[in-house]
């Protein structure tokens, strides 16, 4: 991985971690596949209004599954696929354009030394997750 867009992720799980970021990252399979599972019963089971009851029931059930499970943003990050990560980096060197640095460390320094490009940063990476990885983001409390 190059280094900048190391050093932009790190400075990601950084900031994730500072303002103690979760993420829910939905499972959308399992929910699909617990859903198509209850339908094929229920139409087993009991005909076209089977499939439908199975199908509301299967829903319900795969939705209940999938939702609510938070993981802190920092260990999303470090476990994203490179092309992943590049489109992160994407997002976020537009706003560090201008500044200098020579490693992570001074990177992080800058950016958490300055309201308005940790602001601006942390708009970017909040609009990543819920765009890019289709996410919802909360606080930990």
């Amino acid at each position: 991985m190059a280094p900048r867009m190391d050093d932009c992720v790190r400075l990601c799980c950084e900031i994730g971690s500072h303002q103690e970021i979760e993420v829910a990252v939905k499972s959308s399979t399992k929910g699909a596949i617990l859903a198509g599972g209850t339908a094929f019963v229920g139409g087993m089971l009991g005909g076209p209004p089977g499939i439908a009851v199975g199908g509301a029931v299967g829903g319900l059930l795969g939705s209940w599954l999938t939702s609510g499970q938070f993981r802190p943003l920092p260990q999303i990050l470090m476990e994203l696929p490179p092309a992943q990560k590049q489109k992160l980096y994407d997002n976020v060197a537009d706003i560090l354009k201008d500044l200098d640095w020579t490693d992570v460390a001074q990177l992080i320094a800058l950016v958490m030394g300055n309201a308005t490009l940790r602001q601006k940063v942390t708009a970017a990476l909040l609009n990543y997750v819920r765009t890019q990885l289709q996410s919802e983001v909360r606080y930990k409390d």
